[in-house]
């Protein structure tokens, strides 16, 4: 499994923990022990991706869960599985917040489609896509109208 994506099943599995049990765990502390069980071989410079993309999740809930609820309007927050909940807040955080010149747009997207398929089923990795496809659509007309 290439780095980059074990850190993100990483966080992807800290940000599920975290989120399992009522966000009541001290995430940062689910993220040190997930890294050391999960990737004792990452390099420091992955083990600081997998830090950043779940911390910046936790940073940015509620506006990513937001944005999922305008995104998946027939599809309540709390009725998306906790996979798919949480693909979708890792996903939605590289699109929107992440450095684009590190994780173009589409590799995030890419990314998310294949932990949806890997966590939890192929018509999970539709349903992503879907989500982070129409957001990926409005940034890119909203960043067009901007100029």
């Amino acid at each position: 499994m290439a780095s980059r994506h074990l850190a993100r099943s990483i966080a992807m599995q800290s940000l599920y923990e975290w989120d399992f049990y009522g966000k009541q765990k001290e995430l940062a502390e689910t993220v040190e022990r997930n890294i050391k069980e999960f990737g004792p071989g990452l390099e420091e410079g992955n083990k600081d991706f997998v830090r950043r993309l779940a911390l910046g999740v936790r940073e940015n809930l509620q506006s990513l869960n937001s944005i999922i609820e305008k995104a998946a309007p027939e599809w309540p927050l709390d009725q998306i599985t906790l996979v798919d909940r949480n693909v979708l807040r890792l996903g939605l955080y590289e699109l929107i917040y992440g450095n684009k010149e590190e994780v173009p747009p589409k590799v995030a997207i890419n990314e998310a489609i294949e932990l949806a398929k890997n966590f939890s089923g192929e018509s999970s990795g539709k349903f992503v896509n879907g989500v982070l496809g129409t957001v990926f659509r409005e940034l890119e007309a909203t960043q067009q109208q901007n100029g």
